[in-house]
């Protein structure tokens, strides 16, 4: 099989061609188009957090408040501040915890805003700049793209909320919150990079052949995540980098001579 577009630059390894779409992703969100591209996932981010925040606060923070009250270590710890004058342990907690549940669940929405909607121009925009000639030979790509965004979100969702309680075991808060977010960048969005490009055989080959790569990418953008102003950008720049690699690693499989199936 032999694409239109040629790469030929020597094989890299697979550190090396991380290392490449990190780069090659940074000069592509320089670009106008890729910074106005940031736009849609921030605000339809801001506005699901809005909605949550109003619709869903006062229920959930009563919710968890009755939660906590059954819990006697919580009560005995409350009742040792209250006497020593100091504030109220579910007091402060509470809306903690509601806030560790609503934000995440608004940035994966976000997330999956730009694997569906914004990863087509994208990938329209790194076919022109980038990867010329690529022909484009996948099947029901947006079926495949919804779908994969959907069961992503869920599975995101019901594990952050489920393993809440470990948060409370030192260092689980930092390691719970780069994997589920590593999940979430590695399983959205390197089908997303692929699937306009790369039929079904092709899918599955760069899936297996560079899963490993596809996670470390993840857990890069897992630990950018970490601070909060690369919110703004790291959907649109995630889409980058995995569409850098994905279509790079694409253009390389078409390149070789034979494929082993």
């Amino acid at each position: 099989m032999v694409s239109a577009y040629r790469n030929d630059s020597p094989p890299l390894g697979q550190s090396a061609a991380i290392g490449r779409a990190f780069k090659r992703a940074l000069v592509s969100q320089c670009h106008p188009a890729m910074l106005f591209a940031v736009l849609l996932p921030f605000l339809i981010a801001l506005v699901g957090a809005i909605l949550m925040m109003w619709f869903f606060w006062t229920p959930l923070t009563d919710w968890l408040r009755m939660e906590l009250a059954r819990w006697g270590a919580v009560d005995r710890v409350d009742g040792w501040l209250a006497t020593v004058g100091m504030f109220s342990l579910k007091l402060y907690v509470t809306p903690i915890i509601a806030a560790a549940i609503l934000l995440p669940a608004s940035g994966v929405l976000g997330l999956a805003i730009a694997a569906v909607f914004v990863m087509p121009l994208v990938l329209r925009h790194l076919e022109r700049s980038d990867y010329p000639g690529l022909a484009r030979q996948g099947r029901n790509a947006v079926a495949v793209s919804v779908w994969n965004a959907m069961w992503v979100s869920l599975v995101f969702a019901a594990g952050w909320v489920l393993t809440l309680p470990l948060w409370l075991v030192p260092p689980m808060a930092i390691v719970l919150h780069v994997l589920w977010w590593a999940f979430a960048f590695s399983r959205m969005l390197r089908v997303d990079a692929i699937v306009d490009h790369a039929n079904p055989v092709e899918r599955r080959l760069l899936l297996a052949r560079h899963n490993l790569s596809f996670w470390g990418m993840g857990l890069i953008c897992a630990f950018i995540n970490l601070l909060p102003p690369a919110w703004v950008v790291l959907p649109v720049y995630g889409s980058l980098v995995y569409a850098h690699y994905g279509l790079d690693a694409l253009a390389r499989l078409r390149g070789e001579r034979t494929i082993d199936v």
